[in-house]
């Protein structure tokens, strides 16, 4: 099931992910969103790994402000 706070996380990610770069704080935003409603569901849990792996591979670059 994809919850509200799940598919904000979705549009925040695949922006970064369209534009292979993100901004520390928006880093820090997709991580308060996701604890948000004090759970973690599985969507969002595949969503943050995604997003992790991109960073370490460095296909989205993560810069500073």
């Amino acid at each position: 099931m994809l919850t509200k706070s799940g598919k904000k996380l979705e549009e925040i990610i695949k922006k970064a992910i369209d534009d292979q770069v993100i901004t520390n704080s928006e880093y820090e935003e997709i991580i308060a969103l996701a604890h948000e409603d004090g759970v973690i569901d599985k969507h969002e849990r595949v969503l943050l790994q995604e997003l992790n792996d991109l960073i370490a591979e460095k296909t989205v670059k993560r810069i500073p402000g």
